[in-house]
């Protein structure tokens, strides 16, 4: 069948309830894609005149053109359907039965799931039910994404609804006159467009600046809302700036505290630990307070080097000491073994004889020498230990003298 309005109508006006019918139309009108702005502004159409059943056909072969361009990646309906699907979507849903406003809301949630249309797109549709649902007084779940739609708003937030509502509203309107301005433009004062005669030519000018006054009057009610929009959220960023502040000081208060805290808690376990009993009351600055005990004097420890060894001084000899048949060591340091230049003769044994003078007898019986005054040499038991030779000079010495 070629393409022109009857058959466009036609074809929707024999749509049912059944997959295959649906399919097989939303296929014929995806063919014809190259005239995608005029079939929807014949669906649309078409939606308006017939009865809610039929209503809710239509918007089932919209849901599947748009899903179907949609994951083909082909634009043309999307395009076509985005400034008119919010008009289209309350058309159906108004005055209809509990039960078709159910499934257009499940088509509507679809949409929301599967990102089919833009985002402001969206949103002007699941607004334009939220407002056909106040209007009734009711408040239907199944399109709790939108924010705008829900009860639980924060109140904090409210002051931004109203805004972004005719944010919303203007959307669409203000779409459409811009791109309906810009066509005629292009079309007129493109650099490929024919110039006509001058009455003619006159007249699509002053066309052209009537499409142009309503797009400007479009876009400068959508600035006006975006601007009202902007000084709430401006109030809303300030008042939580100036919280953010105070949430700061606060915890760094906090944050202080528990380290003071801390550092109490210590302090006590340290009174515990250095005997605080445990029916006594802690009181700091009463004998309470654990200082670190200062640690004890290093012990005093031997050194390993041995200290200088003192010159002996040499002693007077003692005239009483006793000897066990040895020598006094004086007599090995300052007599006959001292490094003195020894006395010739007499004098050397006179002056090893004046060291003696008695030698007792011991309790054992063994004999001690005892030095006698009146005698030059001590009596040694017989044996003096000197050479006969040495002591009969000496004899012959003393006769002599």
């Amino acid at each position: 069948m070629a393409y022109n309005d009857d058959a466009v109508l036609a074809k929707l006006s024999a749509l049912s309830e059944a997959q295959d019918s649906i399919v097989t139309v939303a296929q014929w009108i995806m063919f014809h894609r190259r005239h995608a702005d005029r079939t929807v502004q014949l669906w649309l159409q078409r939606l308006k005149e017939c009865s809610s059943h039929k209503r809710l056909n239509l918007i089932y072969v919209a849901n599947e053109v748009t899903q179907q361009s949609k994951a083909r990646r082909k634009e043309d309906f999307l395009v076509a359907f985005s400034p008119s699907i919010a008009e289209a979507i309350a058309t159906a849903y108004k005055g209809a039965p509990h039960d078709v406003q159910q499934r257009i809301r499940r088509v509507v949630d679809v949409w929301r799931e599967r990102n089919v249309f833009e985002e402001p797109i969206q949103a002007a549709v699941e607004t334009r039910i939220a407002d056909l649902d106040k209007a009734r007084g009711t408040s239907k779940g199944g399109l709790g994404v939108s924010i705008f739609g829900s009860a639980s708003l924060p109140a904090e937030l409210a002051p931004l609804v109203t805004p972004q509502q005719n944010i919303t509203k203007l959307l669409l309107n203000t779409k459409t006159a811009v791109n309906t301005a810009s066509q005629d433009y292009e079309k007129l004062m493109g650099p490929a467009s024919a110039v006509p005669s001058a009455p003619v030519y006159a007249a699509r000018l002053s066309g052209l600046l009537k499409t142009l006054a309503q797009a400007e009057g479009a876009v400068e009610q959508g600035v006006k809302a975006r601007r009202e929009l902007v000084s709430e959220l401006q109030k809303i960023l300030d008042t939580n700036r100036a919280a953010l502040i105070s949430d700061e000081d606060q915890l760094e208060t906090l944050v202080q505290r528990k380290l003071k805290v801390e550092d109490k808690k210590n302090e006590v376990e340290r009174a515990i630990m250095a005997g605080l009993p445990d029916d006594e009351p802690y009181v700091p600055g009463n004998g309470h307070d654990h200082h670190p005990a200062p640690e004890p004097d290093r012990p005093e420890v031997e050194e390993l080097t041995p200290p200088p060894m003192e010159p002996e001084v040499a002693q007077e000899p003692n005239p009483t000491t006793q000897l066990d048949g040895q020598l006094p060591p004086t007599i090995l340091q300052g007599s006959i073994f001292d490094a003195q230049p020894a006395a010739p003769g007499i004098e050397m044994l006179s002056d090893l004889a004046s060291q003696y003078k008695s030698v007792p007898t011991s309790a054992n019986g063994s004999k001690k020498r005892r030095l006698d005054d009146g005698n030059d040499f001590p009596d040694l038991g017989g044996d003096n230990g000197i050479d006969a030779d040495v002591e009969e000079m000496l004899r012959k010495d003393d006769g002599g003298s």
